[in-house]
């Protein structure tokens, strides 16, 4: 018979792959490997999403390893920005190709715009004038317009990051530090991808991070379609389950899976975290509900907190010239035990990432 899991533990079997149920004694590199990839679309999301999983954390541990290349910055899953080892990143590349095609499909906005155009020589012209040297994306838009006057300087440019892997170089990125993207190709920058690497060996790196999940979590998660096969493919060497409403779920038969009942502490986690776009069905950490209130009219997913595992409010932090206060606006009221571990919690977050580490931490719940 079929092991049913429900949404509590998958809760808390997410909250442990994750290190969010203990912080975990590991380096940077050795994160990476279990997480994967960090969301990067905010320059600041990785800093935040290490600093709540792992034991010892400084930022410039991060950054050093971006500025030497030993990890990569640019566009992966679902065409976001990620951070990832650079032998992963080389290596998922090219898995995820054709999930990133689909933003110039002939009835989208782009597709339209280079009707007419060999793509191939878009791509040829963009590899050539990055050989050159590292360009902003102006600066790449800019140039291929002049090759192709008359045409969306938008698409153009659309085209050629689709089409030709691309790293965003320090110092955007780094801790404390700003600057323009610049672009440089992958090729250009790091090793070729580990040979032998598989859609396969990516599905069971995912399941490893984020399981137990289904094929549409997954999917979800890479932004490709037709993944059955190459779980069906797997499914000789995984644990099978199935969720309360009847989705099959896979995992792998060594993870850890905690009980439902299991304690969770409270959790910071910066704008973004991978926890919280990584499968199709998020109710094994966020409602509906919160999932409205934690968005913003322009899709960005807030800084939000975690409450016996679950999303349970937002949060930012407001510098000012004396003084820093960090917010916590709660979607309910917590309970005094609650509000004592947000309070210890967000001392130790205010130290971390405020301009005045003694700063303030309010607790206050938001209106709905």
């Amino acid at each position: 018979m079929v092991k049913i899991l429900d949404r509590r533990a998958l809760n808390r079997a997410l909250l442990a792959r994750q290190h969010l149920s203990r912080r975990a004694d590991l380096s940077v590199p050795e994160a990476l490997e279990r997480l994967i990839a960090l969301q990067a679309q905010a320059a600041q999301a990785p800093y935040f999403a290490l600093w709540t999983r792992l034991q010892a954390f400084a930022p410039q541990d991060l950054s050093e390893l971006l500025e030497d290349f030993s990890l990569a910055r640019g566009t992966l899953m679902r065409g976001t920005l990620h951070i990832a080892a650079a032998e992963d990143f080389a290596a998922i590349r090219p898995l995820i190709q054709r999930g990133l095609d689909r933003f110039l499909t002939e009835g989208g906005v782009c597709g339209r715009a280079l009707a007419g155009l060999d793509q191939a020589e878009i791509i040829a012209a963009a590899r050539e004038l990055l050989r050159r040297g590292p360009l902003t994306a102006a600066e790449l838009r800019d140039a291929l317009a002049a090759r192709w006057p008359g045409r969306d300087p938008q698409a153009l440019a659309m085209a050629a990051r689709i089409h030709l892997p691309m790293l965003q170089l320090p110092p955007r990125g780094l801790w404390g530090r700003s600057g323009q993207p610049t672009l440089a190709a992958m090729e250009d920058r790091l090793a070729a991808p580990k040979r032998g690497f598989a859609l396969a060996d990516l599905v069971r790196r995912y399941l490893a991070a984020f399981g137990p999940a289904s094929v549409a979590d997954a999917q979800t998660w890479l932004g490709l379609s037709r993944l059955a096969p190459t779980f069906e493919s797997l499914r000789p060497f995984l644990a099978v389950f199935q969720g309360e409403g009847g989705v099959e779920l896979f995992d792998l038969p060594e993870a850890e899976r905690p009980p439902g009942d299991a304690e969770a502490p409270v959790r910071f986690l910066g704008e973004f975290d991978n926890v919280l776009l990584a499968h199709e069905d998020r109710t094994r950490i966020m409602s509906a509900d919160h999932k409205r209130r934690l968005y913003t009219p322009n899709g960005i997913l807030r800084a939000t907190v975690l409450i016996d595992g679950f999303t349970a409010g937002r949060w930012r932090i407001e510098d000012g010239k004396t003084a820093s206060v960090l917010h916590v606006d709660l979607f309910a009221k917590p309970t005094k035990a609650v509000a004592t571990a947000l309070a210890d919690e967000g001392e130790r977050l205010l130290v971390f990432a405020a301009k005045h580490a003694d700063g303030e931490v309010r607790i206050e719940v938001a209106e709905t």
